[in-house]
């Protein structure tokens, strides 16, 4: 019966578990004071300013109202993402053409390559037939 026992208190102590034999501690909950009622003054108001104060109050929507103003949001939202995807759209589009054009680019600096290299091909050629001539006119 030492550390290693969990029955005893000690063993729970060590084994850091509570039970029957080492009970958790119970909270001090926190009770709130008793609040005294303060009696405010309020200053006499005259015509005047009963007037400027129903002036300043917004009339109260009713609740068609705010359900057509619920309909009329839901329905711009709907429109802005509708806009971001044709957006997003017409950027991928773009991006496929950007693609499209370079490979042509491509294509296009590749076959004036080849161009190139046939005509530097034939001027040499023409060269030796040249210098080919030029020998048989010596002789």
């Amino acid at each position: 019966m030492g550390k290693g026992d969990r029955k005893t208190k000690r063993g729970k102590i060590i084994m850091g578990s509570y039970g029957v034999r080492r009970p958790k501690k119970k909270r001090n909950q926190y009770e709130e004071p008793e609040k005294k009622e303060k009696v405010e003054k309020k200053p006499a108001k005259t015509k005047a300013a009963e007037d400027k104060a129903k002036a300043e109050e917004k009339p109260k929507e009713t609740k068609k109202e705010t359900a057509a103003v619920k309909e009329s949001a839901k329905e711009e939202k709907k429109l802005e993402k509708a806009e971001v995807k044709e957006k997003k759209e017409e950027k991928k589009e773009e991006k496929k053409e950007e693609k499209k054009e370079g490979k042509k680019e491509e294509k296009e600096s590749k076959t004036e390559a080849k161009k190139e290299k046939k005509t530097a091909a034939t001027k040499d050629e023409d060269k030796k037939e040249d210098k080919k001539e030029d020998k048989k006119e010596d002789k």
